[in-house]
């Protein structure tokens, strides 16, 4: 689960040979795994696995298990509630692209439904499920309501969460039951005609944006209209939620930054009301408050960890859900 579109390579999520993007970068992300998962039961007092990555180390402000590592929750009285990760084998170098593990063990008898989500930040080439000769393994249903794609930058990629499951978006998806589709492009996500396009052809209930994180004011400017042309052309009465990009934290000291994030803020905010004054299916949900007041919510001053993730879904999900109840999103 967690394709806006099927692809045809099992673990991508865009399918570049159907939707091009001007960017290698972008193409690159377009087959990463971000907000896939695999949903199966099986009565095995073990899981394991056997996956194949790319060859690359992890990034500089991610655990090595959100970026190519496996996160696994087993339902349990109507929750899912995390069982176990795959720590993927970094210790192997140069190339870190081959792993195998057991991620959980020593489970009482009985049928177990699991959701196990795929890397956050790389592709995943193959993946094997390993149970015990004397159990089953099978697929189960996508439990997950409705469709809402959330469409963004790294925050919503995840790329400081520490495990794939931790993401915002899967958080948000499994927290109310949600079926929710990452595509956070990181460093990449600026309204660009492109992203739009493919958006156009998804069937989704909601669209959520984390769209003005890495644009300039100049390009909000810009692109905002345009952007929004698109996706209403094939979604007129579809609720589109805008949230303002965080407070980042790098900007505490550094008068460049505070002035440049500044005007995008303003830029993003003057975008989105004058939209709304003829646009009844356009929201718009403030930033204040995504990371909290301590000054502890973030790996590197942007990015969000498992922290500021939490202050920040407490912040936009009774505001999302709110407006999701007006079209029927229960």
């Amino acid at each position: 689960i967690g394709k806006a579109i099927p692809t045809s390579k099992t673990y991508t999520r865009i399918d570049t040979s159907a939707y091009k993007f001007d960017s290698n970068i972008i193409e690159e992300f377009c087959c990463h795994s971000t907000g896939l998962a695999v949903l199966f039961a099986t009565d095995s007092p073990f899981i394991k696995a056997k996956w194949q990555t790319s060859p690359k180390n992890a990034s500089e402000n991610m655990t090595a298990i959100a970026q190519k590592g496996l996160d696994l929750y087993i339902r349990q009285n109507g929750k899912w509630v995390f069982a176990g990760v795959g720590r993927p084998q970094m210790d192997k170098g140069p190339e870190y692209a081959h792993h195998e593990g057991t991620i959980v063990k020593s489970m009482a008898p009985g049928r177990k439904e699991c959701l196990l989500y795929l890397p956050l930040y790389d592709r995943l080439d193959s993946l094997f499920i390993g149970v015990s000769e004397d159990s089953y393994v099978e697929p189960i249903d996508n439990p997950f309501k409705h469709k809402i794609v959330i469409k963004g930058s790294s925050v919503t990629h995840g790329l400081a969460a520490s495990r794939p499951g931790m993401s915002y978006v899967a958080r948000f998806g499994r927290d109310n039951g949600l079926y929710c589709i990452n595509l956070g492009f990181s460093g990449n996500s600026k309204l660009q005609k492109e992203y739009a396009e493919y958006l156009a052809d998804i069937e989704a209930d909601a669209f959520v944006f984390d769209a003005f994180s890495n644009p300039s004011a100049e390009t909000i400017h810009e692109n905002f209209d345009r952007f929004v042309d698109i996706i209403r052309a094939a979604h007129p009465e579809t609720p589109l939620i805008f949230m303002q990009t965080e407070r980042r934290e790098s900007r505490n000291f550094d008068t460049w930054r505070e002035d440049f994030e500044t005007k995008k803020q303003a830029a993003a905010e003057k975008e989105i009301r004058e939209r709304m004054k003829t646009d009844k299916h356009i929201y718009f949900i403030p930033s204040d408050g995504f990371l909290g007041d301590e000054h502890i919510a973030t790996s590197d001053g942007s990015h969000p960890t498992d922290l500021g993730f939490t202050y920040m879904l407490e912040c936009i999900s009774p505001k999302i859900l709110k407006i999701f109840r007006k079209y029927g999103i229960r």
